[in-house]
């Protein structure tokens, strides 16, 4: 029995209001104690035949470009509209509609959380072999909405997925120093977290699977109206070194959020044109 059911009206399946938001009042105090920042993995969260039906859909990563840096590599993610799928197009649409929303509130106690009709860096997300994802924080503003980012859902996608082959999502401590969770990307395995200038995770080491698997996962993100009038730069993803390791500095983000943190707003408009 998955965490959250859907109703069948016909052949699209939706979110019940109400069985949302008893279920994420039910998960609260687990979300918001779990160190080392408000996040909760949950088992079993969605219907496992809709996901499969999903990973039938999956974009071919053939007829896609690729991430292709230090901090990631061989990671392609594919939006909404880049999908032709009936059931990952419904999935996407329910993963952003009111029903859901009220269960990530009654969850985070975050409330008026804003979905991204946009899908900016969500989507499907695929991670192939000697591919990885540095840990780092992910961008705090939408470009576009001009809203906060607040939340994180992924929801993994691959069966039969051995530990030899890598790909745990890691969860460090704000500080950098310490690793405090790993999370293995099993099928319909759900992860959700809060995110903020200082909520570090990815999965930093390079995939060892076979040619023929990746790394598969449904991503969607969560923002609220911004407090006040934000800095103008374009935002950014801030990736981080592990302490011992040969992961690479990305001097850019460095020097730009330098100039977020620093520069009065009057010259961060003008910088940002």
């Amino acid at each position: 029995m998955p965490i959250l059911s859907m109703t069948d009206l016909g052949g699209y399946q939706c979110f019940d209001f109400e069985d949302c938001g008893t279920a994420g009042k039910r998960l609260a105090r687990q979300y918001l104690e779990n160190p080392p920042f408000p996040h909760i993995m949950l088992d079993d969260f969605l219907d496992a035949d809709l996901l499969r039906k999903v990973l039938v859909e999956f974009p071919d990563y053939k007829d896609h470009e690729c991430f292709s840096r230090e901090q990631e590599r061989r990671k392609f993610q594919y939006r909404p509209d880049q999908c032709w799928g009936p059931n990952t197009r419904m999935l996407f649409a329910e993963l952003n509609s009111r029903a859901f929303l009220n269960f990530l509130e009654e969850l985070t106690g975050i409330h008026g959380l804003i979905a991204d009709p946009y899908h900016v860096g969500a989507g499907l997300h695929e991670t192939r072999k000697g591919g990885h994802l540095g840990i780092h924080a992910d961008f705090p503003q939408h470009g576009k909405m001009k809203v906060q980012r607040r939340l994180n859902l992924l929801v993994y996608l691959n069966d039969g997925w051995c530990p030899e082959y890598g790909g745990a999502l890691e969860l460090w401590d704000r500080k950098m120093e310490r690793l405090c969770r790993s999370i293995a990307p099993l099928f319909g395995r759900a992860v959700i977290f809060g995110t903020d200038r200082d909520t570090f995770h990815g999965h930093p080491d390079p995939l060892s699977c076979p040619e023929d698997r990746s790394r598969r996962s449904i991503a969607t993100y969560y923002y609220t109206a911004m407090p006040q009038v934000a800095t103008v730069l374009e935002p950014t993803t801030d990736f981080r070194v592990r302490p011992g390791s040969s992961d690479k500095t990305d001097w850019r983000v460095r020097f730009h959020n330098l100039k977020a943190d620093w520069l009065p707003p009057v010259l961060q408009r003008r910088l940002g044109r």
